[in-house]
């Protein structure tokens, strides 16, 4: 899978609903929580014309590019769609894995809390975004999108640095994830438009 390709179909945010959506607890438990989850709940961006997945919409404010930057210098952040896809494969298996010990001795199952985060520039080609649509109905409702009023250069730049340019990064830790949303509380959200979905 390139960082760009296939795929298509229902309204969410987290890929089965804005409704469903259960942050991490340390978010829930912040003051910034519940207007976060509204932020979340209230509306999005359809990720291509084609697709029915809406993902919320956020700039990326000086806040948000200081969490993505620490996440980044702390080993947090994965790269492209492709790596993002092949850790996200191998966290369900462990995952699976996980619950299958669960269930056998008779324990409940995990929660299904967003613990991983997948944050998009705003600027790439309708192949890409199908392909994070198809991403997001693999791992929901553990991932959740946010799609960012930035290109991939002021993504890269903000997290990464200037040397490196992606589309997609991962936030591959809990504590990443937590810092990052509630980062994005301090602002949230812009205003939603359905309407626009540039290439």
């Amino acid at each position: 899978m390139s960082e760009d390709a296939s795929r298509g179909s229902r309204p969410a945010g987290s890929g089965s609903g804005h409704e469903t959506i259960r942050l991490p607890k340390q978010v829930e438990a912040d003051p910034r929580g519940p207007a976060l989850l509204a932020g979340l709940r209230e509306g999005g961006r359809l990720l291509w014309p084609g697709g029915s997945l809406r993902t919320p919409v956020a700039r990326l404010t000086p806040e948000l590019a200081k969490a993505l930057h620490s996440a980044g210098r702390a080993g947090r952040l994965v790269r492209g769609l492709e790596s993002a896809s092949q850790t996200l494969a191998a966290e369900q298996k462990g995952l699976r894995i996980a619950d299958e010990r669960i269930t056998a001795a008779g324990g409940d199952s995990r929660g299904r809390r967003v613990s991983r985060l997948l944050m998009l520039s705003d600027d790439g080609a309708e192949r890409f975004y199908r392909q994070v649509e198809s991403l997001l109905r693999l791992h929901s409702p553990r991932v959740l999108a946010v799609r960012l009023e930035a290109s991939a250069t002021q993504l890269s730049a903000a997290a990464l640095g200037p040397e490196t340019l992606t589309r997609l990064l991962l936030v591959a830790h809990r504590e990443g994830v937590a810092n990052v949303l509630l980062a994005l509380a301090t602002r949230w959200p812009c205003t939603p438009d359905t309407q626009r979905n540039p290439a």
